[in-house]
């Protein structure tokens, strides 16, 4: 399976996960949301950049694109999962709301996946690999 697809339908349902999750914290308490959202989206920005910090450090092969694909279909994927959550579990949420989650919402996540993820790739390039011999033990000569 290419790497994009298993990239962007995983962070889709994560983030998917976490709105929903987020939306049932409001609805059960209006007020007291601000530290979880805040929590919530660092965890979801942590992920991407981690996830590509680990695939540039691997030297994956065209990581660049497969993170911009992986973000477009995270957004979108993001935003019908979301949908479907909030409409099964939360608020009874209708149709009418998948075109506002199916640009806006796609958008933003899209960024959240995009934007981590370049730093990560950034950061990925920086650190240096192990030495293939790192972990074997020289003979000793006496």
């Amino acid at each position: 399976m290419r790497t994009w697809v298993v990239r962007g339908l995983v962070l889709a349902v994560v983030h998917a996960v976490a709105a929903v999750v987020v939306a049932m914290l409001k609805a059960s308490e209006p007020t007291g949301r601000t530290f979880v959202e805040a929590l919530v989206l660092g965890v979801l920005v942590g992920v991407a950049a981690t996830w590509a910090a680990v695939d540039a450090w691997r030297g994956v092969v065209d990581r660049g694109r497969t993170w911009v694909i992986a973000a477009l279909i995270s957004g979108w994927g993001s935003a019908v999962l979301t949908v479907i959550g909030r409409a099964v579990l939360v608020d009874q949420t209708g149709t009418s709301s998948l075109g506002q989650a199916l640009t806006g919402g796609a958008a933003f996540t899209a960024l959240l996946v995009l934007v981590p993820a370049g730093l990560g790739l950034l950061v990925g390039t920086k650190l240096e690999r192990p030495s293939p011999t790192a972990g074997k033990r020289r003979k000793s000569r006496a």
